[in-house]
């Protein structure tokens, strides 16, 4: 019987017609950025103080400018560097006796220590030109945990979706699912930018992270099953290149739109562009022959061999799935844990994945909260993403993949580590080693994609995938609160503790095999033995699979 694989090798693994596919896939990728990271902008939270009418018609009436308003009215807490953001005084500014210079110091009984603080009763003034979600739907002070909440719930989307996207599309199609994903993604994208109140744009998010990650999951499935299996490994790794180009698009069309409603609007309009993709791209022909839709499989076969330019082989006829030969396995979530090789690559997997949500969102919310020009930031945090792939390219082959990858995430932590305790005073050394940190945690993303599936048996390596990467989505949950919580204690906080996780990574990633050289796992032996694959001493351990006698 012939096989998909084996059509390939004569019709152009990676031809025109996929060079083309592969690129307008790739497309998709990059328009999945705003949604993953666009809390960034859209999040945005600028410098604040409380709002007082009285204060603003005082400030006409002495011709204050901005700074003499706060260095007069605003309070500064004990021991604090910066003027207080959620207190005012509980002072009566109508009064007709207050002096322009210095009222409070210069009226009557009155001292600055001497004045009770209460909470904001107006409102807050806002030092931006533009708005963010923030400034909309005043999410400061005391309400500060819903932009938190805001992204979580999009990660929560992520993770309750990726249960029943990779289902639909075993089911109905590769195809239908990344169209009805992106049309989704699309319209509720557009509710969010017209969402009237926080719970509504909190309910538009959160069914938009349902079915986004779904789109880019089923591009990525889509073109990895068009190209020949030699080069699977350089378009996964390009695939998520693709992704860091969006990131350096969204940094240039947040800098031109600061207003979050526009610029949430324009980053989802190419959702609606995508769907002409209904015309120019296939259903997956692996997909068509594992449904005995021999016919179908066989007319896009035709067509790629057309676009390639090559002729179609009269093997063609027995053209077969490789899993239809033979006995199939019925995989099941107990398999992922059973035996103590397999048991121990799950668990390993599952606390990277985790990790390396936590710490690479982690670390562009962090800028985001933190730098003082976040759009030059963003720009160059995105750049130094681009060597690692690179970096991936050239070591996997040659060097392997543990040893890259263990270094990785320790330099991650130690980063981190160190970034956390420079002085504010050096900020091109805190650039520095933030992007050092960025290019770590990019290349461990890349990796754990490309070593999840070389771990796993042919039979439960989807389900080992979708289980193990599913703890980023769950990562992803908690990351706000680790980042704008933690910062409210010390500002540096989430730095030590993606520190502690990223060192714990690279030590855990030292207990897994070496995978360079290997064939993948067909077998639960074959996985239980890869630890032995490069040992000297071979010695050959066998799991017998027993039957009852029915």
């Amino acid at each position: 019987m012939t096989s998909f694989d084996n059509i390939l090798e004569d019709i152009g693994q990676f031809g025109l017609f996929q060079k083309q596919m592969f690129f307008i896939m790739c497309l998709i990728s990059a328009v999945f950025t705003p949604i993953y990271v666009g809390i960034v902008f859209l999040g945005f939270v600028p410098d604040f103080r409380c709002s007082n009418p009285a204060v603003e018609e005082l400030r006409n009436k002495c011709g204050w400018s901005i700074e003499e308003e706060i260095n007069y009215t605003v309070p500064w807490p004990d021991d604090s560097t910066q003027t207080s953001q959620c207190l005012q005084y509980d002072f009566d500014w109508n009064r007709t006796s207050l002096s322009c210079i210095d009222p409070l110091n210069n009226f009557t009984n009155y001292g600055y220590r001497n004045i009770t603080l209460t909470s904001c009763t107006n409102g807050w003034v806002y030092d931006t030109t533009g708005s963010s979600i923030v400034t909309e739907f005043n999410l400061v002070c005391d309400d500060a945990w819903k932009l938190d909440l805001f992204q979580s719930f999009v990660n929560l989307g992520f993770f309750l979706g990726s249960m029943f996207i990779g289902y639909i599309a075993d089911r109905f199609g590769r195809k239908p699912c990344l169209l009805a994903s992106l049309f989704i993604t699309a319209v509720f994208g557009v509710l969010v930018a017209f969402a009237p109140t926080y719970p509504w744009l909190v309910t538009f998010r959160f069914i938009q992270g349902l079915v986004s990650k779904g789109s880019w999951l089923s591009g990525y499935v889509l073109v990895a099953e068009f190209v020949g299996l030699e080069y699977r490994k350089i378009v996964g790794i390009v695939y998520q290149v693709a992704f860091t180009v969006g990131l350096l698009a969204l940094s240039g069309v947040a800098y031109g739109i600061t207003n979050w409603r526009w610029l949430q609007l324009v980053v989802t309009l190419p959702n609606f562009v995508f769907l002409t993709y209904y015309w120019c791209v296939p259903e997956s022909p692996r997909w068509l022959i594992s449904q005995k839709r021999k016919a179908e499989a066989t007319a896009i076969i035709n067509q790629i061999a057309k676009r390639n330019k090559k002729a179609v082989p009269d093997t063609i006829e027995n053209l077969m799935e490789k899993e239809e030969i033979g006995d199939k396995k019925v995989p099941a979530f107990s398999d992922l844990v059973r035996t103590p090789q397999i048991r121990k690559y799950t668990f390993i997997l599952m606390y990277i994945w985790f990790s390396c949500a936590v710490i690479y969102q982690g670390l562009i919310m962090h800028m985001g909260s933190t730098s003082s020009n976040i759009y030059f930031d963003f720009f160059i945090s995105a750049l130094v993403e681009f060597p690692s792939a690179l970096i991936i390219i050239v070591t996997v082959d040659r060097i392997g993949r543990r040893y890259p990858w263990a270094v990785a995430c320790v330099i991650t932590g130690l980063a981190c580590l160190l970034t956390a305790f420079i002085p504010e005073g050096f900020s091109g050394l805190k650039i520095a080693l933030g992007c050092v940190s960025r290019m770590g945690i990019t290349l461990s993303y890349e990796m754990i994609c490309l070593v999840n599936a070389e771990l796993y048996p042919t039979f439960i390596r989807n389900l080992g995938v979708m289980v193990c990467s599913s703890m980023c989505d769950l990562g992803g949950t908690i990351t706000p609160f680790i980042v704008y919580r933690l910062a409210n204690i010390w500002q540096e906080l989430p730095l030590i503790v993606f520190a502690i996780i990223g060192v714990i990574s690279g030590i855990l990633v030292l207990l897994l095999p070496e995978t360079k050289g290997c064939d993948l796992p067909e077998t639960i032996e074959d996985a239980e033995n890869l630890h032995r694959k490069h040992e000297s001493n071979k010695i050959k351990i066998t799991y017998l699979e027993v039957k009852s006698r029915e």
